[in-house]
């Protein structure tokens, strides 16, 4: 089991430790509720330092990059953030990930923990370009500073105006004494902030300065728990649950990543798909009575029919009411139209709703 920089922190301050893609990470510190509710109103921080960077670089980096991802990277300037996919060769998606451009011919690619060397091996057995990949996974620590008030309890560690950095952009600055991090305005739980990479040596002194800092602020460390009904309550997949090998990003409703404006893999049968239309679709679900949707259990339809499968389902702590995203067939995917969750043999009814869930 692999520790972050920061494991022994949390150890200290009596956070839940479980094993999450091959790392001891923290999942809860005074409870998910709680601690949702921070990142909702105020200001938290997750030690998300098991995700995956690589670097590529060299003249022929944007047309790897280009090659193996859904989006198209070439709108990209220095400074800006995409969110994209890796689409395999059956139809389903190797990871979704996020592409900064750093510099001219230099792109960072940020991806899932659990998928960090089936990433490193896919992109790899593409690049007949001659593109220097490095991967810095092992090295860098990344913090989410999220919630609406992480700009101003942030602003005092930088000498960069932190409100001047719009959504999926980012600046390479000073923050917390220490030059040379990167700042970006990304995040994964619809409340606003930052998300701050660094290198492993520099995240404690770090960590440290964001909290003092952010005392004043109300600022506490969020655990993985609350991180998933964060990014659940804004309708954002999850890799292993909402997409995976089986799922195209079209029935996942990522069409909006996927740009056949160019040549990737498997974009004909992709392009194609779009064309002929997808059997089934990925739809955020509302319970209609007190319950909990979970991972795998059955949808079904009036009559007891099953017709397709939840993939992520939790009690949402901001609309005190079950929520999901499931895979349904195109017929009963419409919004507004009544479904039912199998939960132990009972049938409880929900409604198919337009996300996110969560509405400020």
């Amino acid at each position: 089991m692999k520790n972050t920089a920061l494991t022994h922190i949390h150890e200290s301050l009596g956070a839940k430790m479980l094993p999450f893609a091959g790392y001891n990470m923290p999942i809860l510190y005074e409870g998910v509720n709680a601690e949702h509710e921070t990142v909702r109103n105020d200001v938290g921080v997750f030690d998300v330092s098991h995700m995956g960077e690589f670097l590529l670089t060299g003249p022929n980096a944007l047309a790897l990059i280009q090659k193996v991802t859904s989006n198209d990277a070439s709108v990209l300037t220095v400074g800006r953030a995409q969110y994209s996919c890796l689409p395999n060769s059956d139809g389903g998606v190797v990871d979704d990930l996020i592409i900064y451009k750093m510099k001219e011919e230099q792109y960072l690619l940020v991806v899932n923990a659990s998928n960090i060397e089936k990433d490193w091996n896919w992109i790899s057995s593409h690049n007949d370009l001659g593109v220097e990949m490095k991967d810095l996974s092992e090295d860098y620590s990344l913090l989410a500073i999220q919630g609406p008030k992480a700009v101003e309890a942030m602003q005092s560690l930088s000498s960069i105006d932190l409100a001047a950095i719009k959504y999926y952009h980012f600046e390479v600055a000073d923050f917390a004494g220490i030059d040379n991090v990167i700042i970006s305005a990304t995040g994964y739980t619809g409340s606003g902030g930052f998300e701050i990479y660094c290198k492993n040596s520099e995240v404690e002194q770090i960590w440290t300065k964001v909290f003092e800092a952010g005392a004043a602020f109300g600022i506490k460390p969020i655990g993985l728990a609350a991180r998933d009904t964060l990014r659940l309550e804004m309708g954002f997949c999850l890799y292993g649950n909402d997409i995976s090998d089986t799922t195209s990003p079209l029935e996942a409703g990522l069409g909006w990543i996927t740009k056949f404006t160019k040549e990737f893999t498997n974009s004909e049968n992709l392009k194609k798909q779009k064309e002929e239309g997808v059997t089934r679709k990925l739809v955020a679900f509302e319970m209609q009575e007190r319950a909990v949707p979970r991972h795998d259990y059955e949808i079904v339809d009036g009559t007891g029919a099953v017709i397709g499968i939840v993939t992520s389902g939790t009690m949402s702590p901001s609309m005190n009411k079950g929520i999901g995203l499931g895979y349904v067939t195109i017929a009963n995917s419409a919004v507004d139209n009544d479904i039912y969750i199998r939960i132990r043999k009972n049938d409880v009814a929900a409604k198919v709703v337009k996300l996110p869930f969560y509405k400020k």
